[in-house]
């Protein structure tokens, strides 16, 4: 088909979808489209449709829902007679191979070549303007990192490669007999961009419970930390620790070429994550359990079903927490504290190990990854005040009160997010179906009703509304889990998954250090002045 050709005229509410899902695409209303399943099947049709188009003189391709592209085009606008159409299998994954390596082996010098164009013809093209206040400010809303793996909208919240969290939910493999998506589908679509099929899964499973053995020195290590050294501390020394496995080190000792480096940065990735949890359970056994053993690995279990039996729960229903906690906290964009550091430190060609026990310092931070704690701390402050047996307005004259005082709602607001966190919405799903008469979820679910429509007649939070540590806690403290400085460890195994596939991509980008140039307050200044002067 030759450029300009169209068989389907796209409407624009398509171009504003493509264009959410693809932020570089910018196509016009005469944008050609070839749809692979009949008009008329779409109105019935399930799984994932292709859609290929021109765009800039290449040929893109992607997949979309079909009941995602239904609900938000309301079909196409027919210009050619279906006839002209072609109508194949429907599929739920872009290739069958169950070889995570194999399949990126083919998808990255496919989105290498898609990238190079790209840059040559865009080389010299601003898309944004550096203020003052955004280099004081902490670079808030500067446009500098490519990540692959996953963008937020303000409006919509995370989308892992161009999926909503409920779209995973649907749609990604769930563990035999549970409802939750298991970390092994998040992790093959942050890697490769496809929902991966169920025997896709299964193998990343195999493989994680094959290479989740600790090194003898790590294990003699973990237990020889005192009791009184964080639990974050440690899980960041074990991470380090293991450095001296990692295969990419060795490799650029060797002096393999770059174009290799991502599949030494895969394999110490895949490494990394089938001992985190084991890492995560000696800690939290260590220090809560009076060091009884982990346990071994049950080759019948998931990633995350191991990790709970080793952490000490058999209740099949928090192994099902674990899955929705490990998916959702998984990856949040590439400028976030750990996820940054991760890339940043890896931009030095830092193994794996050593860029992700850095991330894991930033995530210790109180600003990055303690909130769901202080919201806890918040909610008990509540309860010591207030007690259960509160009517809504006790509850709105205490949160005035504690606004009065100077203090804030934790657990609402985004950096980001305009409207309501996704994340925070699937964990009050779980919580009505599994813990309705919980007393805290009770306190939770009374402070969503009332708290946004009290934090904007404040009138200072451009975002009123919970994100994901107003409920994360809530959760973990039903199920027993009541050692809230452990907290953060399971956040740090969870955001492994996007910390780690950023990684592979980026080495398999060939992206490189990063330096970006730094000014005085008084080089700043003397900017500022020749910019008023032009």
């Amino acid at each position: 088909m030759d450029e300009g050709e169209s068989l389907f005229r796209i409407p624009p509410m398509l171009l504003t979808f493509l264009s959410l899902r693809l932020p570089d695409f910018a196509p016009s209303p005469r944008t050609s489209i070839v749809l692979c399943t009949p008009l008329h099947a779409l109105q019935s049709c399930s799984g994932l449709v292709t859609l290929t188009f021109w765009r800039k003189k290449q040929i893109v391709t992607m997949s979309l829902s079909s009941t995602i592209l239904r609900r938000s085009t309301g079909l196409f606008s027919k210009v050619a007679s279906p006839a002209t159409t072609t109508c194949q299998p429907l599929s739920t994954q872009a290739d069958s191979s169950t070889n995570l390596k194999e399949v990126l082996a083919k998808k990255i010098p496919a989105h290498n070549a898609k990238v190079k164009a790209f840059r040559q013809e865009h080389a010299n093209t601003v898309v944004q303007q550096v203020t003052i206040d955004m280099i004081y400010g902490g670079m808030r809303s500067m446009k500098g990192m490519v990540t692959e793996t996953s963008v937020l909208d303000p409006e919509e919240g995370i989308r892992f490669r161009g999926y909503s969290i409920p779209e995973c939910q649907k749609l990604l493999p769930k563990a035999k007999g549970g409802e939750e998506p298991i970390p092994e589908g998040i992790w093959w679509l942050l890697c490769t961009g496809d929902i991966p099929s169920e025997a896709q899964t299964t193998a990343i499973t195999k493989e994680w419970n094959a290479r989740a053995d600790l090194p003898a020195h790590v294990a003699r290590m973990l237990d020889n930390f005192p009791d009184n050294l964080h639990p974050m501390a440690q899980f960041v020394a074990a991470i380090a620790a293991l450095n001296n496995e990692s295969k990419f080190a060795a490799a650029y000792a060797r002096g393999v070429p770059k174009a290799a480096y991502w599949e030494y940065a895969y394999e110490d990735s895949m490494d990394l994550l089938a001992k985190l949890p084991t890492v995560a359970a000696m800690i939290y056994r260590n220090l809560y359990r009076d060091g009884s053993q982990v346990g071994v690995i049950d080759p019948k279990k998931d990633w995350s079903g191991n990790f709970c039996s080793m952490l000490g729960y058999d209740d099949p229903l928090f192994s099902e927490l674990m899955r929705l906690y490990l998916v959702i906290h998984s990856d949040h964009e590439g400028g976030n504290v750990s996820a940054h550091t991760s890339h940043l430190v890896g931009s030095a060609l830092s193994d794996p190990y050593l860029s992700f026990s850095a991330a894991m310092s930033g995530l210790a931070g109180p600003l990055h990854g303690l909130a769901n704690q202080e919201v806890l701390v918040f909610l008990n402050k509540i309860v010591d005040e207030v007690g259960f047996n509160y009517t809504e307005q006790q509850l709105k004259d205490w949160v005035w009160k504690h606004l009065k005082s100077g203090q804030v709602v934790p657990g609402y607001g985004h950096a980001v997010l305009r409207k309501t966190d996704p994340r925070y919405e699937c964990q009050r799903e779980f919580a009505l179906k599994h813990l309705p008469k919980d007393d805290l979820f009770k306190l939770v679910s009374t402070l969503y009703k009332i708290t946004p429509d009290i934090l904007l007649e404040q009138g200072k939070a451009k975002n009123p509304w919970p994100n994901v540590d107003a409920h994360s806690g809530v959760l973990l403290q039903y199920f027993g889990m009541t050692e809230m400085s452990f907290y953060t460890v399971l956040f740090g195994v969870s955001r492994a998954l996007g910390c780690l596939s950023q990684l592979i991509w980026a080495r398999g980008m060939g992206l490189p250090l990063e330096r970006p140039k730094s000014h005085s307050t008084e080089g700043l200044m003397k900017l500022a002045a020749a910019a008023a002067k032009k």
